[in-house]
């Protein structure tokens, strides 16, 4: 996948009885810094309000056009007080923005406190934060109170706002996949489109026989089905897949990457089972799990709650994420469990890559043959963090937390891909998710986004949060 990094829409603060000298230097400082750590801004003109900063319902209305002329140009607004500021003006400024806003307040020096240099920044941003609320607009802070642009908190505070600004666009206006009915035993996946819809989620609903009959008609001389086949076969092993598997596997794969591309999803969720096994000899885990490292969140047995959550992971950390089952106990420690699934799980996150088996759990019921893709491997070593949402009473509910794969060992025969993950008083968290009806299914990504998540979900998307 490859990264992208939030545009930011920068704005200054100004209060007429502080020192406006600092302005000019607070519109250098923090754009040259911005452009170090790889981040784009934009700037009004200084010369079209006093020393290019705002503290006038005049001067605020003026940047208001100057947002809107560059209207989807930014993706957050970063909030600068090089002294005290004007709240007034910043309403003005800054209600209809549409964006996170992330207010910066610089520190004062204790050798520089008189008054031509004391800059009362700390309890400007007060001000602005208050009337702020008042007027419900929403925006970011993160402690420390106060920070320098050059200092190593404020990279920390504007990457964690970037990701809150990267999972707030994405999640406004999401198009979701449902390929296929839910299967009739798998009532923890149950959702509500119009729930969904509400917060700005459209969902995409498709009957698997359309998958099936564009899956008949596609001819494997096709350069489409040639491109998928090359990609597969340098994907991960399919050595013990036989051919016409590997095939089936082919079309399927094509005639889910044209209904990505023609409904324009973000992300998808796909009954898995057992139709596909029937008709096809095949298990689409690895399809899955190649569309997931594509950076497409790809959920199965139809988890549309889930890949919600994958969607958001996804945007928060730019790296691939996946759905899991909370599986299995590791041993007796209680801060440790093993999640699993057959083979969605995309190669970028595992130790290496898998190898593809004919699926036990059909082998079983169908007979042999009848389920190759299951993708057999192990999940690496890595911080990360999880989230899972479910629908009800009308609104949109989440859990999300952070912890880490472990090196610990799996049974040789376990099948799948899986990981033992340790998450800090992981007994309290599965009686709070089992308790408030959560599904078995949690969506996870690499490293730890957790703030950014909170950040997004309750200030901006309004979504429900369950603390765990």
């Amino acid at each position: 996948m490859k990264k992208r990094t939030s545009t930011f829409a920068l704005y200054f603060g100004n209060r007429g009885f502080f020192p406006e000298s600092l302005i000019a230097e607070a519109r250098t400082e923090l754009s040259e810094v911005l452009t170090k750590l790889g981040y784009e801004s934009i700037m009004m003109d200084s010369a079209l309000t006093r020393y290019g900063a705002v503290e006038s319902t005049e001067e605020g209305q003026k940047y208001a056009r100057f947002l809107e002329s560059n209207k989807g140009k930014y993706d957050g607004v970063i909030l600068c007080l090089p002294n005290f500021g004007d709240e007034t003006g910043a309403i003005a400024a800054l209600r209809d923005c549409g964006v996170p806003i992330f207010i910066l307040a610089y520190p004062d020096e204790l050798d520089k406190m008189d008054f031509h240099q004391r800059r009362d920044a700390f309890c400007g941003k007060f001000s602005i934060m208050d009337v702020f609320y008042q007027y419900r607009l929403p925006y970011t802070v993160f402690p420390p109170h106060t920070i320098h642009p050059q200092s190593k908190e404020f990279e920390v505070q504007i990457d964690t706002f970037d990701k809150v600004c990267k999972v707030v666009k994405g999640m406004k206006r999401m198009t979701l996949g449902a390929i296929g009915a839910r299967t009739t035993a798998f009532k923890t996946v149950r959702y509500d489109e119009l729930t969904l819809q509400k917060y700005g989620i459209t969902t995409e609903v498709l009957d698997l026989s359309e998958v099936f009959s564009r899956v008949r008609k596609l001819d494997m001389a096709s350069s489409s089905a040639k491109e998928k086949a090359e990609t597969l076969r340098n994907y991960t092993n399919f050595g013990k897949v036989p051919e016409k598997s590997f095939e089936n596997l082919v079309r399927v794969g094509v005639v889910i990457d044209q209904i990505i591309g023609e409904y324009q999803l973000d992300a998808l969720a796909l009954r898995c089972w057992i139709e596909l096994e029937k008709e096809f000899g095949v298990a689409p885990c690895v399809l899955l799990s190649e569309i997931n490292d594509r950076g497409i969140p790809a959920a199965c047995e139809l988890d549309v709650c889930n890949a919600v959550t994958m969607y958001a992971l996804n945007l928060a950390s730019s790296r691939p994420a996946t759905c899991l089952d909370w599986n299995n106990n590791y041993g007796s420690d209680p801060d440790k469990c093993i999640l699993f699934h057959c083979g969605p799980v995309p190669q970028s996150l595992m130790t290496a890559k898998g190898e593809v088996i004919d699926h036990p759990m059909f082998a079983k019921e169908l007979g042999a043959g009848c389920g190759f893709g299951c993708n057999v491997g192990r999940i690496a070593a890595t911080p990360l963090s999880f989230a899972s949402s479910k629908t009800q009473d009308g609104k949109l509910f989440v859990y999300f937390g952070e912890g880490e794969f472990t090196k610990d060992p799996i049974a040789k025969g376990f099948f799948g891909c899986a990981g033992v993950a340790k998450i800090d008083n992981l007994q309290d968290k599965l009686y709070k998710i089992g308790n408030n009806g959560y599904r078995h299914h949690v969506s996870i990504t690499p490293g730890h986004v957790g703030m950014a998540l909170r950040e997004a979900f309750t200030h901006y998307l309004g979504y429900e949060i369950t603390e765990l």
